[in-house]
C-alpha cells in the first residue's frame, strides 16, 4: 500500500487522483500513526520550505519520515517534498530533514537578463545521470514532464543525481540516495509519462531495489 504524506502543503490531490487512476492501492492521511503499515511513501508538496517544516514538525511526520527511510522503507519526494529532504534550504534559510545531504538553492539572480524566468515554469526533457533510475524504465527518452518551482536542488554528492533538466544550467531534477527517489517536476501533473514514473514506483520489486535503467 502506498502512503501519501498530507502535511498542508498542497500538491496531495493531484497525487491522490494519479494513482486512483492507476487503480493502486493507497492511503492519504494527515497523522502519521495511520501511514505506519504503508509499504512505501510519497512525499509531494506545493509552497514555501519554512511553513511545510513547521507543518511536519507539528504533525509528526518530520521524525515519521526519518524513522520510516532508516528502515529502508522507499519515499518518493515530489517538488516541495524532493527540496525538503535535503539538508537545508536557501529559502527563508530553512533548515530541512536531512534525509539526503545538500543544500536548495536559489536560481542565479541574471537569469531574468538571460530571458529565463524564475520560476521555471513549463514543460522540459530530462538527461539521465550516473545511469538513471529504474524510475525511468518505459518513459520514452524525449519525454517532457511539468516544472514550476524557483528553487533547485544541490546535493553534496553528484553522484546520486540521476537526472537534469536544461534550463540555463543543468538543474538536477531526480536524485537517488538509499531508499530514497525525489524529483523536482510533478510526476502526477505529466501525462503519460509521468505516470509511468508513479506505477513503476508502486511495483513490489521496486521496495527490494528493482533493476537499474
Amino acid at each position: 500500500m502506498v502512503g501519501i504524506i498530507d502535511y498542508n502543503a498542497g500538491n496531495i490531490r493531484s497525487v491522490e487522483r494519479a494513482l486512483a487512476y492507476l487503480g493502486l492501492e493507497y492511503r492519504i492521511s494527515k497523522k502519521p500513526a495511520e501511514l505506519e503499515k504503508a509499504d512505501r511513501l510519497i512525499f509531494p508538496g506545493d509552497g514555501e520550505a519554512r511553513f511545510a517544516m513547521r507543518e511536519l514538525r507539528s504533525t509528526g511526520f518530520d521524525s515519521f519520515i526519518k524513522d520510516k527511510v532508516a528502515a529502508g522503507t522507499p519515499l518518493l519526494g515530489i517538488c516541495l517534498g524532493t527540496q525538503i529532504i535535503l539538508s537545508h534550504s536557501e529559502e527563508s534559510d530553512t533548515p530541512c530533514l536531512g534525509l539526503v545531504p545538500g543544500v536548495v538553492r536559489r536560481f542565479p539572480k541574471d537569469f531574468p537578463s538571460r530571458g529565463l524566468k524564475v520560476p521555471h515554469m513549463g514543460w522540459n526533457s530530462l538527461t539521465t545521470w550516473n545511469g538513471g533510475t529504474a524510475l525511468l524504465e518505459g518513459v520514452p527518452a524525449d519525454a517532457d514532464f511539468y516544472f514550476v518551482h524557483s528553487y533547485y536542488i544541490d546535493p553534496e554528492d553528484p553522484k546520486i543525481v540521476t537526472a537534469v533538466t536544461d534550463y540555463g544550467m543543468d538543474v538536477p531534477c531526480a536524485v537517488k540516495f538509499g531508499s530514497v527517489e525525489a524529483f523536482q517536476f510533478h510526476p502526477e501533473k505529466s501525462g503519460v509519462p509521468g505516470l509511468r514514473i508513479l506505477s513503476n514506483f508502486a511495483r513490489a520489486d521496486f521496495a527490494r531495489g528493482g533493476a537499474s535503467c
